[in-house]
Formats: C-alpha cells, structure tokens, sequence
C-alpha cells in the first residue's frame, strides 16, 4: 500500500485546524505543517499532530510556500490541503480505499471540491474536481503568486473523493488586493491569473475593486499577445466597473466591442440593469434575455442561470405581463 503526506501551509487557523486533520490523521502516514506567521494557537494545535512543523517567511506568494511543503515530504504521494477542508466518514472511507487501490502509474488524483456558492469562491461550479494528492518522485511545482496551481502534463485519475468547502471567512478581499499588487509590481498576469482576477471580481468584488482593477484590465485591452478570451474577460470587467462609476462612454464603448464578437452573459446583463435603472423595460427586456438564452457565461453562471432571468421577470411585471413573470421565475424555483 502506498503512503501519503500531508502538506498544509497556514496562517492564524486556530478555530478549524483541528477540525480539518481529525478528518485527515487516520489516512496520513506523515503530517507536515508548514506556518506563514500565525499570532494565534494555531503551532500549538499543530503539535498535537505533528512534530513536522516548519516557519516560514511569507513573501506574498503561495506557489512558493506550498513547494517549501512540498519539499518536505517523504512518501509516496504528497496530500495538498487547507484548513478549512474537511473529509466527511463517507469520503475518509473512499480516500482509504483509494490508497489500497491506488496504481504507480498515477501521477496526480483530482478529488471533487464541493459546497463552493455558498461561500462566494470564484468556481462557477458547486461541485468541481480539482487536483490534491500528487506522486511526490515527480518534480511537481507550484506557479503564480495567487491561486497557485501545478506545472506538468501528469497522468490524472479522477476520483469519486469529495471533499468539503468550510471556510470561516472570505479570501476575496486578500486576493484583490494581491492581483493589484502584481500590476503595479509590472507583473503580467498569466492567461489563468488573469481569468482568475476577473472570476474573483463578478462573484465577489466590491465597486471600489471594480474601480482598482479598471488600468489592469484597460491594459490588457491594449496588450496584443491577450487572447480573445482574455480580451473578453476585460471588456465584461470594464463594462461593469464602468457602470459602477457611472462613466457613460467607458461602459458603451466596451459594451460594443464584446457585443461586436460573440458577447457575453455578463454584458448582456450589465445593458439590460443599465436600461431596468432608466425604467425602459421594453430594451432591458431585450438585453435580459441575450444573456439568459442567447450568450454564454464567462466568468459568473449565476448571471445566466439567475440574474438574467429575475431582471427579465422584473422586466415583464413592469410591462403588464405578470403571467410570464410567473412562469419565467418558476424555472428559479
């Protein structure tokens, strides 16, 4: 049977540390805690775990600390969690019996993160596999500063494990602040930090983020080597921190240039708030339902699947068409 590490990087996670490795020490034949500068209990909670404990000083990136853990560990496969996880009976069963079962050749094993929405993460889906447990004999290692994920072409198995979302708090506003950082640091975001900004911003922003993301973005619209999807991704950013200031030409001119491609859910929802806050419900109506039936989601499927459908429901209650109002929010029901 193969053996497994696990490899934690922390910071002040004095009220769910415990919770999250009384679900994991049974599966773990090594504990490693690695702390980034608690000011709480949390390095006295982890002794009662583990003796693999280590400091270290945290420079503004977690690709960096997870390879300090994961250089760290000695068994076969490195366990990769944070603690606000947790493994329920169910799937501590299933995690066990994946380790009996668990063949050589399998490099990295994606396990399901569920219970997402409730707590405003920036996956557009509640249930998502995501990768956890990696072959440590690989040269596995972690990039970007935030949202950190693995650089090689493994071989991946797709397990039935889920795993449970339990955050105490919001990361949003860390994270945020750190995309910004990057940008006044005159580091290019990556195709996938810069889609990960954007997710962040439609499910969690608030306007003042809108407003500090308007030169990241802008600049992407600028920059030649962005992809369209990238260039997407920018105009559904700038049309909605647009709106939010208020600044009329900024909000249409990048409107035009996403409708102009194949346009978005999001923008379309964005035209159909700017003509529902005039009280010209025939247009918003329009635009309500490009984004609900006729364009795709980029960033945010609540805008699709919900967002557009109140509004044009707002829209037919305004027109004198309380039947279709019914009907349309029936399918939110």
């Amino acid at each position: 049977m193969v053996t497994f590490s696990l490899c934690m990087i922390v910071k002040n996670e004095e009220k769910i540390l415990a919770r999250c490795l009384d679900s994991l020490k049974g599966l773990m034949d090594e504990i490693i805690i690695v702390d980034t500068g608690s000011t709480d209990h949390t390095i006295e909670i982890a002794r009662t775990y583990t003796d693999h404990i280590y400091t270290y000083s945290w420079e503004n990136d977690f690709s960096k600390a997870r390879n300090f853990a994961f250089s760290k560990a000695t068994m076969d496969y490195i366990y990769s969690a944070d603690a606000d996880e947790l493994l329920d009976m169910e799937n501590q069963k299933r995690f066990q019996a994946l380790k009996k079962a668990l063949l050589p050749e399998i490099e990295i094993v994606q396990m399901y993160y569920c219970n997402q929405f409730q707590y405003n993460t920036t996956y557009n889906y509640d249930k998502e596999y995501r990768p956890k447990l990696f072959k440590r004999q690989r040269s596995f290692h972690w990039i970007e500063p935030i949202h950190e994920t693995i650089a090689l072409d493994p071989v991946v198995y797709d397990s039935d494990i889920c795993i449970t979302h339990l955050p105490e708090s919001n990361h949003a506003p860390r994270d945020l602040r750190r995309f910004v950082q990057l940008f006044e640091e005159h580091v290019r975001l990556s195709t996938h930090l810069h889609n990960m900004y954007a997710r962040e911003l439609f499910i969690a922003g608030t306007p003042s983020d809108f407003t500090d993301a308007i030169p990241v973005f802008e600049d992407s619209m600028m920059d030649t080597d962005r992809t369209a999807d990238e260039i997407r991704e920018a105009t559904c950013v700038l049309v909605r921190a647009y709106h939010l200031g208020n600044h009329i030409h900024g909000f249409f001119t990048n409107a035009l240039k996403n409708i102009a491609g194949d346009g978005t859910s999001e923008v379309c929802y964005e035209l159909g708030l700017y003509y529902s806050e005039r009280k010209e419900w025939q247009e918003a109506a329009i635009w309500y339902e490009n984004a609900a039936y006729e364009t795709e989601c980029v960033l945010n499927l609540c805008i699709k699947e919900h967002y557009a459908l109140e509004g044009l429901a707002d829209c037919y209650d305004a027109l004198g068409n309380p039947s279709e109002a019914i009907l349309i929010r029936s399918k939110l029901s």
